[in-house]
């Protein structure tokens, strides 16, 4: 079931710039992928990926986001974050990966070049992120 939150965010979103959303992963999918990594997803990305198991979000300057059933999947091994108790789900064009603390719900990007998590790319939720990429991405200048 998708929110009003995530119906507002989804507007918002698609209004900025050029989207490309997957077909979404079902509740079965997303739990699945979960048991099978033993892993929580965040509650706010786990609706998203009930609305798109992925995507590319604000092209061409934008965030390539991964899925738990459709390509790109989530690399559970991907070496580009702080450390183990962190999970990559995307990645900006520029690079630096789009990733979440594991059994918590912020997102962060990392900066991969100082290795360092910046407290003004910290996001409370999925949706915070998602809603500030537009900004970030200096998409409206």
């Amino acid at each position: 079931m998708i929110s009003d939150e995530l119906k507002e965010t989804i507007g918002r979103i698609k209004a900025q710039g050029k989207m490309s959303f997957l077909e979404s992963a079902t509740e079965e999918q997303i739990a699945k992928f979960e048991r099978e990594n033993d892993v929580r997803l965040p509650e706010k990305y786990k609706e998203w990926l009930q609305y798109s198991d992925g995507g590319d979000l604000y092209l061409p300057a934008g965030v390539q986001l991964c899925g738990v059933a459709h390509k790109p999947l989530i690399d559970l091994e991907d070496y580009d974050r702080p450390d183990d108790n962190f999970i990559v789900v995307g990645a900006l064009a520029s690079g630096a990966p789009v990733l979440f603390k594991k059994n918590e719900e912020k997102f962060f990007i990392y900066d991969h070049e100082s290795q360092e998590l910046d407290d003004e790319l910290t996001y409370d939720n999925f949706f915070a992120l998602i809603n500030d990429l537009y900004d970030l991405l200096g998409i409206g200048e």
